[in-house]
């Protein structure tokens, strides 16, 4: 790998930032947004992270116009906020009906409005704009944006048939693409947008990654998606990397070098043709400026004696001791990939067991195998839900409602983009993890990862589930009928929200806690995974980064009322 050099790398006019939340994209797109300033180039930097800390990290108010940064001569920058644009396109979809339909459908609509796939539309009806503006391409030598839109948004707004009459008629129907409605207006912005993206001269695609498993497959999947929507220009920059063993050696400090070694040697294929950049693991956080600038040049660490570890004052045994006592029949672990939700599930189930409970352990991880032996091992019933599986089957009676109802070929174009949608996913489990939750009656259920609150809601919105399954002749089982109360009873069901000691896994396990709450759906235990600040590290630099954790812990307090558990960061 090369190191992530300014001087070395061919800047086009627009560069784009993308990769895994937590993987340090935001910072990278700062870092580099700062360099080119600082060496004389006048950069504009477009955020569209909802969980964006920009106005943190350069001191001052932005907005989504932009503002000039007095630390940074040259440098504008763009702070769009894509959930307030996605209430506000929300509103724009469902005002006309409002008086015109009854209250149940608006509530379904306002529900189907509500997904990640909503924000994301809004997120590139906002910075599509810029990248179509003649104007700022004139004014500025770089326009950088952090966070690219994902080949699934890409692939929606190319859709023949995203502009037909069939998705105005089935706002209150599609899993995922209602959202599309009323945005023939933008259909030449959009498709202007999408040609400049593709367009190698004038676009490069940044797949940032850190030196782990989980977000270079990421990175991999990422990377084919755009490639087949025709946006290769890419490189790969793998941030995070443990580059020396700095001043003491000590276990900590040979198993994280290890642990990033055995990842980059296993890097995905389709990667590996890509100019590959890497950047150094850094002791700091990227909060301010003077840290931005440093990120890409040098890393100076105080040597801190006075450093102890951190020792959590609630731990794994804790939880499940207040499961066990408090009668709980359903416990779901919850979070983004990459924070170890499935290794948790394991352990709880694990914990239960030992106590004396009937434990059925289950799980969507296709790569789940060592923790299902170790289950097994100890007398836990496991079961597992494989999403392709059930997946395909749904797709294939939602083709044959549609081919029944002589769907054109443009619409059924649009279908199949529905179906490829992380909505149509989750729908496809729902009825997979109400079968097994109705086991709760004899057993308790331990489910890795479980149905986001947007996916419940939009079931529930539609009235007893039937009108979401009707377009694929499902029926409305019993289980499907006792799942959403039995959630919703925190008697019942409890839910474990997973998340890791920094700033992006934090902020995205709090969006998760709201959304649950929308959903009606109470959460007591959050687990705070690889804590680097709970290991017995001499080495100065680990204990620095550790320190750096301490915020984020203290955040995960506020967060839970007190009920978190810290887990050591472990090989």
């Amino acid at each position: 790998m090369t190191p992530f050099k300014l001087s070395e790398i061919n800047f086009t006019k627009y560069l784009f930032f993308t990769g895994k939340g937590g993987v340090g994209k935001t910072s990278l797109a700062c870092a580099t947004a700062v360099g080119l300033a600082n060496n004389g180039r006048k950069i504009l930097l477009i955020s569209t992270d909802p969980a964006s800390n920009l106005q943190d990290v350069f001191g001052q108010e932005l907005n989504g116009h932009g503002t000039s940064i007095a630390e940074v001569p040259g440098l504008t920058v763009v702070n769009l906020d894509p959930e307030q644009a996605a209430a506000e396109y929300r509103e724009s979809v469902i005002a006309p009906y409002r008086g015109k339909l009854p209250e149940s459908v608006i509530t379904n609509m306002q529900e189907q409005l509500s997904g990640s796939c909503t924000v994301e539309i809004a997120a590139f009806n906002q910075f599509s704009d810029f990248i179509t503006d003649e104007q700022k391409q004139k004014e500025y030598d770089h326009i950088i944006f952090d966070t690219a839109p994902t080949g699934h948004t890409l692939r929606m707004l190319q859709l023949p048939s995203a502009w037909s009459s069939f998705i105005s008629e089935s706002t209150h129907g599609a899993s995922c693409l209602g959202q599309l409605s009323g945005l023939e207006e933008r259909k030449g912005v959009y498709k202007k947008a999408v040609q400049t993206l593709s367009d190698a001269t004038a676009t490069r695609l940044f797949l940032v990654s850190r030196p782990d498993v989980a977000p270079l497959k990421e990175s991999a999947r990422s990377s084919h998606e755009l490639q087949l929507l025709g946006i290769k220009n890419q490189l790969l920059v793998i941030n995070g990397v443990l580059t020396q063993m700095h001043d003491k050696e000590d276990l900590v400090t040979t198993q994280l070098y290890e642990k990033q070694q055995e990842a980059l040697a296993g890097m995905p294929a389709e990667l590996k043709p890509y100019p590959i950049y890497s950047v150094p693991l850094r002791s700091y956080n990227l909060s301010n400026v003077a840290n931005i600038r440093r990120m890409l040049t040098e890393d100076a660490f105080a040597e801190n004696d006075k450093f102890e570890s951190v020792h959590s004052g609630k731990s794994l045994d804790d939880l499940v001791q207040d499961i066990y006592q408090s009668g709980k029949r359903v416990v779901f672990t919850m979070g983004k990939g990459g924070v170890g939700k499935t290794t948790m599930a394991t352990q709880i189930a694990l914990g239960l067991k030992s106590l004396g409970a009937k434990v059925l352990l289950t799980t969507t991880d296709p790569a789940n195998h060592l923790n299902y032996k170790l289950a097994k091992g100890a007398g836990i019933s496991v079961s597992k839900i494989d999403e392709a599986e059930v997946l395909e089957v749904y797709k294939n009676e939602v083709r044959e409602k549609a081919r029944a109802n002589q769907m054109t070929t443009e619409d059924m174009e649009y279908i199949e983009e529905d179906l490829r949608s992380p909505c149509t996913q989750e729908i496809a489990v729902f009825k997979a993890f109400a079968d097994i939750v109705e086991r709760a009656d004899t057993e308790i259920v331990v489910i890795d990862t479980a149905p986001t609150g947007h996916t419940l809601l939009l079931l529930d919105a539609t009235q007893s589930y039937h009108k979401e399954v009707e377009r694929a002749q499902g029926e409305v089982t019993e289980a499907v009928a006792h799942l959403l109360p039995r959630l919703r009873n925190p008697q019942e069901t409890e839910v474990i929200i997973v998340t890791l000691p920094e700033a992006t896994p934090v902020f995205e396990a709090e969006r998760l806690q709201k959304d649950l709450q929308r959903a009606g759906i109470h959460n007591k235990w959050w687990i705070v995974n690889s804590c680097l600040s709970m290991t017995d590290t001499e080495n100065h630099f680990l204990r620095a980064k550790a320190q750096s954790e301490l915020f984020w812990i203290k955040k995960v307090e506020q967060l839970s009322n007190g009920n978190e558990v810290l887990i050591p960061w472990k090989n």
